[in-house]
């Protein structure tokens, strides 16, 4: 069987490659760098041919809004056609627990229309929605600096490790289509809060932390479990603590 992962450079990307690679399938990594970009159309024709499946992990490089709504409308504008052409048999993509309730974001509209386009194409599909990786832990921090603060919603997360999205990625890749969104999450809900003060304390970074039932999460509101799963079909095994104390180039 031949899978073709768009994105296969990135952090779930690599992963997805590596673990795929240990399954006695062609495994192509598809993008920019190697000459595949679903931007433009570039390669595309040629490195679909004979695919079985394509599992879609790319993201856009600027989340501005009308950056990354031009990102996935036109990347899937352009790959699904020529998917749908070679025959692909099954199209597994990345995407948000909890996108249908972020429409206030503009990086959420943009994934609705990415998962809007998917189920119109006619190919056997699965979506993902995965909760925030470890990894976004810095970003989150980030998004909510104000006045030597970190501000954050008052509500519920469940990060999971972008290693275990990737051993889920790489799984469903070898699984028959779900045509529905699958749900995974981390092993554990924290109150967002408490788990931006580990990230600070792992990472020797000395913030109040406040949560404020006002604040935005990429500029849409939250409820108390807008980011958590309803139904996870699967949960990571590797807890946060266990993680964060793990040097990064050992991760």
């Amino acid at each position: 069987m031949k899978i073709v992962v768009i994105g296969g450079t990135g952090l779930i990307g690599s992963q997805t490659v590596n673990q795929l690679q240990h399954s006695g399938h062609e495994v192509i990594v598809a993008s920019p760098n190697n000459g595949v970009n679903t931007l433009t159309g570039e390669g595309l024709k040629e490195v679909l041919q004979g695919a079985n499946v394509v599992v879609d992990v790319s993201n856009s490089p600027s989340f501005a809004d009308d950056d990354v709504m031009h990102f996935f409308k036109t990347a899937n504008e352009n790959l699904l056609p020529v998917e749908k052409a070679a025959g692909v048999q099954h199209h597994i993509a990345l995407s948000v627990v909890g996108t249908q309730k972020l429409q206030a974001s503009g990086y959420f509209r943009a994934k609705q229309v990415q998962e809007d386009l998917i189920r119109a194409s006619g190919i056997p599909y699965t979506i993902v929605h995965a909760t925030q990786f470890f990894e976004f832990a810095g970003g989150i921090v980030q998004m909510g600096m104000a006045d030597g603060k970190v501000i954050v919603p008052a509500a519920n997360i469940q990060p999971i490790a972008s290693k275990d999205v990737a051993a889920f990625m790489a799984e469903t890749a070898l699984e028959k289509p779900a045509n529905k969104i699958l749900e995974i999450g981390g092993p554990e809900k924290f109150d967002m809060a408490v788990w931006v003060k580990q990230y600070l304390q792992a990472t020797h970074k000395n913030y109040e932390v406040v949560a404020d039932t006002h604040a935005l999460y990429s500029g849409a509101p939250l409820t108390a479990d807008t980011l958590a799963p309803k139904k996870a079909v699967s949960l990571g095994k590797t807890k946060y603590a266990e993680w964060i104390a793990i040097p990064q180039n050992q991760r």
